[in-house]
């Protein structure tokens, strides 16, 4: 007779193995799978980046459908469109599967009977998949929301596009803790990469920064939200009818922390009609926009700004790139090109003389006083005396100005120029490196 102590134990091991049988058994119906082609002609409408595109008839569901598109010749993204191609009305790009890592001409899009979504190149090199061959996946749908999913027998999704976002949320998609929880910028309309900009939602808020190839780590511009106590589960884009007839519309950014009552809405916007075909995204310039479609018009309005000369949340002036490589903002505007040689009239060729060598006896500094950085809105800097801020910058190679508040003895070191807004208090100056000519 069997000892008691392995029968739990035994029945615990056949009940999973039970369970693996049943999840490798189900799978997708042959009628169900798919293999599409990106080959063909190009599409005749304007589509977001005037890139050429080929869209697929078999992932559609108004106002969405699938597509491949390129904006550099035979470098091809799979990616979700939004809006329709009855008119000449801009389309978006709204979810991207292969951001960076392009397909050619001839490249599948497949979905077979082992419940896995692979795109692949015309030789068979995989450059993007869902990972969910034998996890149970019986379907694919384009829910009406826009959120792609691969679904099991009981309607559960086992893979949803809406939980690898790029650089767009759309209403109901959320950022979450465990899984993606930011957006990150494109480089360029050309250039279909990662860009320098991030939202990124940690667990004590949602916060936008700024990274170059100089910086040795991001840095911070704005926050939309910052919580005292727990940790934030998710972010939520929502619109929300304010009557029961729906007219209208709120948008806001639903936010909860886990294990705790922490939560609430952020306030954005309402839109004139109905705002449910709504998307954010973190645009090329680091700006955080919204768009509403409406449907029965094939019309876009731009219903939300964050960095915006109107906006109560922040001014165009905090934006790093608000004026290119270099210059003074003021009142939203690009005001002055701050050179060694005094403040010039700004243009978009303005940039700081180039410091070649790191010796100290090679280059020198020259003060721009009545200005901050958008990195000292958010970051306290360091505690110190204004010389001994000078020679941090001096030691640090990558160093090319520091800033420094005499009121209340800050510093900060910046190792890009970007964007320097004017104040009205000229205790706050920054020192800008500039080459020594011999």
């Amino acid at each position: 007779m069997s000892s008691p102590t392995f029968t739990m134990p035994l029945l615990s091991l056949l009940f999973f193995f039970s369970i693996f049988c049943i999840i490798a058994q189900a799978q997708v119906p042959a009628n169900e799978t798919f293999k599409l082609v990106n080959e063909g002609e190009f599409g005749p409408y304007v589509v977001e980046y005037f890139g050429d595109y080929r869209m697929l008839p078999d992932v559609f569901n108004s106002p969405f459908q699938l597509g491949f598109y390129n904006t550099t010749p035979n470098a091809f993204t799979l990616a979700l469109r939004m809006g329709l191609v009855r008119s000449e009305s801009l389309m978006r790009w709204v979810w991207e599967a292969n951001r960076g890592n392009p397909v050619g001409e001839k490249a599948t899009l497949t979905f077979g009977t082992d419940g896995n979504l692979v795109l692949a190149d015309a030789d068979g090199r995989v450059a993007w998949q869902t990972n969910t061959a034998n996890k149970g996946v019986v379907g694919f749908k384009l829910l009406p929301t826009g959120n792609m999913v691969l679904y099991d027998s009981k309607g559960s999704f086992v893979w949803q596009s809406f939980d690898s976002p790029t650089d767009t949320l759309l209403v109901g998609q959320s950022l979450r803790a465990g899984a993606v929880s930011k957006l990150v910028s494109r480089a360029s309309e050309k250039e279909n990469k990662d860009g320098a900009y991030s939202l990124v939602m940690e667990p004590k808020g949602l916060f936008l920064y700024y990274k170059s190839k100089n910086s040795p780590k991001s840095l911070l511009y704005s926050q939309l939200i910052t919580i005292q106590e727990g940790s934030l589960d998710h972010v939520t884009l929502n619109s929300t009818p304010e009557t029961d007839e729906g007219y209208v519309y709120d948008l806001t950014l639903e936010y909860q922390a886990a294990n705790s009552s922490t939560g609430g809405n952020i306030f954005l916007d309402v839109p004139k009609f109905n705002s449910t075909l709504t998307y954010l995204r973190l645009g090329i310039d680091g700006n955080i926009k919204l768009y509403t479609y409406y449907d029965k018009v094939d019309s876009w309005e731009q219903t939300f700004t964050l960095f915006d000369r109107d906006s109560v949340w922040e001014t165009e002036c905090q934006l790093p790139s608000r004026c290119g490589d270099f210059g003074v903002c003021e009142d939203n505007q690009c005001v002055a090109c701050p050179l060694a040689k005094g403040l010039l009239g700004w243009n978009k060729t303005c940039k700081p003389e180039k410091v070649t060598s790191c010796k100290a006896t090679n280059f020198h500094y020259y003060k721009v006083e009545g200005v901050d950085y958008f990195l000292s809105k958010y970051t306290r800097g360091s505690s110190t005396k204004e010389i001994d801020c000078g020679n941090k910058c001096t030691s640090d190679c990558k160093c090319l100005v520091y800033f420094y508040n005499q009121d209340t003895s800050r510093c900060w070191i910046a190792y890009d120029l970007k964007t320097l807004t004017k104040v009205a208090n000229s205790t706050h100056v920054a020192y800008i490196k500039a080459p020594n000519h011999y």
